[in-house]
């Protein structure tokens, strides 16, 4: 059974930087999208960035600018790094690896907190 392991979350100030990390804990082939997603309290889980195999990336519209996705294919992590970060921004976090192939896996979720 293939687990996600997050980390990097945490309470930062607003105008900080997080980066988090997803990583595997199996080897995968990398044939999965790798997507970051986040929950802040009463409101509906929210698609914030994704990258394919080939490295396509896309970002919600208000994280353009300030978040970067990026993959680590040999070490199977999907990363997160995290700028300019505002209150909006406080959530939990959670990765997701999805293909036809391997499957659909979630990572358990690491909170962010933007406060001053």
């Amino acid at each position: 059974q293939v687990q996600l392991v997050e980390s990097g979350g945490g309470l930062v100030q607003p105008g900080g930087s997080l980066r988090l990390s997803c990583a595997a804990s199996t080897r995968l082939r990398n044939i999965y999208v790798g997507r970051w997603y986040r929950q802040a309290p009463g409101k509906r889980r929210e698609l914030v960035a994704s990258i394919s195999p080939l490295g396509r990336i896309e970002y919600v519209g208000s994280v353009k600018g300030r978040f970067t996705i990026s993959r680590d294919n040999a070490e199977n992590t999907v990363y997160l790094e995290m700028n300019s970060l505002g209150p909006e921004d406080t959530a939990v976090y959670s990765c997701n690896y999805y293909s036809s192939v391997e499957g659909n896996y979630w990572g358990q979720g690491t909170q962010v907190t933007v406060s001053a």
